[in-house]
């Protein structure tokens, strides 16, 4: 039996949409399922490992894998860079891994376009008052801060109808919504345009 190859899922959502949580409950509980490792020029924290947690990189060298066409989507943050290595992205999926990306909206739409046989699942909160509710309730951010989150939000979240699915995260409820997300990777899977070598065999 031939082995499928792995499927690309980017996961985007709003701060305050829950999507850590939900990724790492996702990653967690199926093991043909990766999380990708980004790639930073900022300096590691305590406790953080090269590999594991970012592949740390200098200015220089990343500036030369974006002109070579190495990074799939970056963005700035702070004055360093941030972004998805795509080799170890390749290889992952020519294992049959599937593979996650949880990234904000703008890297999604770069990758959109470099692979199309992506998939994007925008994460929401059920609505705007609970999705303030999570953020006051974190009580790190000012009211200005929090302001700018909900704002944004309403930016990231007027892009959904360009994810390929959106799934509502309810409070308490990471777990079905990781469940919900594992659905939705299987059954692409079992799309048509992803079993070519299947028909080929009976035509």
């Amino acid at each position: 039996m031939s082995k499928r190859k792995g499927i690309l899922i980017i996961v985007s959502g709003p701060a305050g949409s829950g999507k850590g949580t939900v990724v790492k409950e996702l990653v967690d509980s199926h093991t043909g399922i990766e999380l990708s490792v980004s790639a930073t020029t900022r300096a590691p924290r305590p406790g953080e490992v090269n590999g594991v947690h970012y592949h740390f990189i200098d200015k220089a060298e990343f500036e030369n894998r974006i002109a070579n066409g190495e990074i799939l989507e970056y963005t700035t943050y702070c004055e360093n860079y941030y972004g998805t290595p795509l080799k170890e992205v390749k290889q992952a999926l020519a294992r049959g891994k599937d593979i996650v990306l949880e990234i904000e909206v703008d890297g999604a739409m770069q990758v959109k376009k470099k692979m199309r046989n992506a998939v994007t699942v925008m994460l929401t909160p059920p609505d705007g008052e609970t999705l303030e509710r999570r953020l006051r309730s974190r009580g790190t951010e000012t009211d200005e801060v929090v302001r700018w989150r909900l704002a944004r939000a309403r930016e990231e979240l007027a892009l959904i109808p360009k994810y390929d699915y959106s799934v509502v995260n309810e409070d308490g409820r990471a777990k079905e919504c990781a469940e919900l997300i594992y659905s939705i990777i299987l059954a692409e899977h079992a799309r048509t345009k992803r079993t070519k070598k299947i028909i080929k065999k009976f035509i």
